[in-house]
């Protein structure tokens, strides 16, 4: 089932705020920038998730798999500067 673009939007939210006590805990967040072509997502992160080393395996493992739980259409998410 194809969703609408402001359904995806919502889904998407739905899986950040999902992720986002767990980057809140270590002094960092999450915030939606952009969906492209409804299959490319863009996030920015924030606070302390900016600077830690770990944070592309955070992107990777977490933020995208948690996103393409809730919308499965989603082809690849990154974070933009």
């Amino acid at each position: 089932m194809i969703m609408t673009s402001e359904e995806l939007r919502i889904n998407i939210e739905k899986a950040l705020d999902e992720i986002r006590p767990f980057l809140q805990s270590d002094g960092g967040d999450i915030s939606l920038v952009s969906i492209d072509d409804d299959k490319l997502v863009r996030v920015k992160l924030e606070g302390n998730c900016v600077a830690c080393s770990v944070n592309q395996m955070t992107l990777k493992s977490g933020v995208e798999m948690t996103i393409k739980k809730h919308a499965p259409q989603i082809e690849e998410v990154i974070n933009v500067v």
